[in-house]
This record gives structure tokens, sequence and C-alpha cells, in this order.
């Protein structure tokens, strides 16, 4: 078994994204074609690296809404739209929120079995652009059978994220503290190091760059996170599970946003035939499902998996990602395994950075190389959970 290397890894800034009935625009990226978002992050990461991107075996890209300037394979469409070698194939995952954690995952796979010496992987989403639910028409993905197994029916995500709060005692304010900390976290770390700068349309006035996250909020506080309404009660949810606290909000859950990032993956015998530094190994990896109803408790199982084949404890690691999709999911995950929360997204999370969906996996990769790297951590730890009760786990190694 062959060792697949990340050789390097980039994401865009985060912009604010928007929810499927807004009329408003977008943030910063809202301007920016999905295909290029995503080819832009490819251009960057492919010329600060010397070697011919025609020795490329395959671009693995997530994507959740692959409908409208999403459709289709967007990888290929960013690839050939930044001027790259039309010899390059290209195929997009959808494995929900870990879109792009699969795709790191796959890439991985076939460089560790001999398929691939070379593989671009990582996700792009344009919450502004292609909203989310885009692709459902207003239809029932899941089918009659899927609803009589689990009548009275399947919940939305944050019916789950209040669930896990009731299931693991987790309060308003354990919420609150935890969203506040994800973005006090992300104001005061340099985060330029990971993000490749993103050309946009200046609206008349010529091109600009973007190149910061839009969604931190430095000055958010538990106090101001308080005073926010929940997103999700509402009385057909109530009736059903009377005792739940209702303390989800729109502080402290993941922000819909626009962006991509993509990771070089690597064989170390390629790596080492072409003269490039591995930073980091990719060690093992897993994935595991649990109930759809509370959905969002994958990333428990998903850790437990990867840990028995490893033979590793939570506390090996030095830089832990969970991904903050709501904030009862790393908060009951380090409540079950007991994890010390200063390790736990120490960057910030999505909470702050915000979420673009088939990117996330790819972003977190990314944000916890460097996190390592600047602090000199040896392993780390990403899971995350995806919809139906789904979610990936995947250790790496910094070298």
């Amino acid at each position: 078994m062959r060792t697949a290397v990340i050789v390097d890894a980039a994401r865009s800034p985060m912009a604010k994204g928007k929810a499927p009935k807004d009329d408003r625009p977008g943030g910063a990226l809202s301007g920016v074609h999905p295909a290029e978002l995503l080819g832009q992050v490819f251009t960057q990461l492919i010329a600060r690296n010397d070697f011919d991107p025609v020795e490329v075996d395959d671009v693995i890209m997530g994507c959740v809404s692959q409908v409208a300037e999403q459709a289709g394979p967007v990888g290929r469409w960013a690839w050939l739209g930044a001027g790259l070698p039309d010899t390059v194939p290209s195929t997009t995952v959808d494995r929900r929120c870990g879109s792009a954690q699969q795709a790191v995952d796959f890439a991985a796979m076939g460089i560790m079995t001999g398929v691939y010496d070379i593989v671009v992987a990582g996700g792009v989403e344009s919450m502004s652009r292609v909203p989310m639910f885009t692709a459902r028409m207003g239809k029932d993905p899941a089918g009659p059978k899927v609803a009589e197994r689990y009548a009275p029916g399947l919940v939305p995500q944050g019916i789950s994220s209040e669930l896990i709060a009731r299931d693991w005692g987790l309060s308003r304010h354990d919420l609150d503290v935890f969203a506040a900390r994800s973005q006090q976290q992300a104001a005061a770390t340099d985060l330029s190091a990971e993000i490749v700068p993103i050309t946009v349309d200046g609206n008349g006035s010529g091109p600009r760059v973007v190149d910061t996250d839009e969604t931190i909020r430095p000055n958010t506080s538990v106090e101001t996170l308080a005073g926010l309404k929940s997103a999700f009660d509402a009385p057909e949810y109530r009736e059903r599970f009377p005792d739940l606290g209702w303390s989800t909000t729109a502080g402290n859950s993941s922000q819909l946003a626009d962006g991509a990032a993509a990771l070089l993956i690597m064989s170390e015998e390629k790596a080492a035939a072409l003269g490039l530094r591995p930073r980091a190994r990719i060690h093992a990896m897993s994935v595991a499902s649990a109930d759809p109803i509370l959905m969002l408790t994958g990333p428990i199982p998903a850790t437990e998996k990867v840990l028995a084949r490893t033979g590793m404890s939570v506390e090996d690691f030095d830089h832990i990602e969970v991904n903050e999709a709501f904030a009862p999911v790393p908060l009951a995950w380090a409540k079950h395994f007991g994890a010390d929360l200063e390790k736990v997204n120490p960057r910030g999370g999505a909470i702050a950075l915000g979420h673009p969906l088939g990117a996330s996996g790819a972003r977190l990769m990314t944000t916890m190389l460097h996190g390592l790297e600047a602090t000199g951590g040896r392993w780390g730890l990403q899971t995350m959970c995806e919809a139906g009760g789904m979610a990936n786990a995947t250790i790496i190694e910094r070298l």
C-alpha cells in the first residue's frame, strides 16, 4: 500500500451566501460563477507547485447542489476554464456536507492502491447563485418508504440540532458560548496563509480582489447571541417534541456561504520524483452513519471507527476539526469522547467562517493543515456530519 501525501492546500475566502427565498444579492463572491470561483483556486494551486498539470490523473470535486450553474462535472468546467490541460478528467462527489472530505478520501484511496499518482481534490458551493434546496424542485427526494420507516417523518437538521442539545444536556448558554468562541478564534487567527485571492467583477469599476473572509463577526458576544430567537421553533415540531429547548439560532449555527477549496495530493514517490515537499500524509479514513432523525451524530461512530482502525485515541491529536453545522454537533462529539475543547476548531469553525456545503470538507482540511504547521502539531483529525446521519472521519499526519 502506497502513501498518499498532501503537497498543497488552498481555499478561497469565505463569503456570505443567502437563504433560498432571499431576494437580496449575496456577498463578495456572489458575482462569480462557481466554476470560475473554483477555477481561480485551481490556477493558483497549480502555479505555486513546479510540475506539469498534464500529469494530474483526476480532479475529484465535492458539490451538493449539482444543478443550474453547478450542474454536471463542475470540476471539469473549472479546470478547462482555468486553461488547464483538457486531457485531465474530473468527477463530482455528493456526500452532502462531507462531499469535499469524501473527495479527498477518494483521492487518497486511489493513490494508496496505485490507480492514481496525482489528484486534485476539493469542492465548491455558491450558495448565493445556487441556493440550498434548489435541486429538490419542491419535491421529496427520500420517497414514501423512508417516510413510512421513520414515521411520522424525517425532520430538518435544525430539529436534529435541538434533539442533540436535549440528549447531551446542552443549554442555550452552552451553545452561545461555543458560537462566540468560534467567532473570536477566527477573528484572532491570521488565516491569510490558507487563502488565495479571488478576482471579481467590480460592477463597472473594474475588477477587484477578495482576499479575506467576509463571514467573521469579531464583535460577537454571548450577550448578543442570547438575544436571537430560535430558528426552528414551529407548532408541528413543538407538538411532536414537547421537551425541546429551542436553543438553536442563526448565531449558533453555520453560516450560508460561497467558497471553494482544493488540495494537491500525490503518492509519496511521485512527490519525491517531482522534487515537491509533502506537507502531510493521509493516515486513515472512515465513513459511518447513524439515526437519520438525530442525523448529526454521525461523527461519533465515524470517529470511533477510525480510532479503532488505527489504535489511536482522541488524546493523540493536536488539532481536531468537527464541522460546526450547529453548535451541538462539536459539543456533543467532545462530550462523548471527553475531548479537550481547546483542540477542537482552534482557528474558528463554520459558525464564523461559513459552510459552503460542497467545499467545506476541503476547507476544514486546509485549515487543519495550516493550523498544524502554525503550531508545530503532528496529528490532525477531521470529521463532519452529513445529511441522513452520515459522516466522514480522516486522520492526517503533518510531515
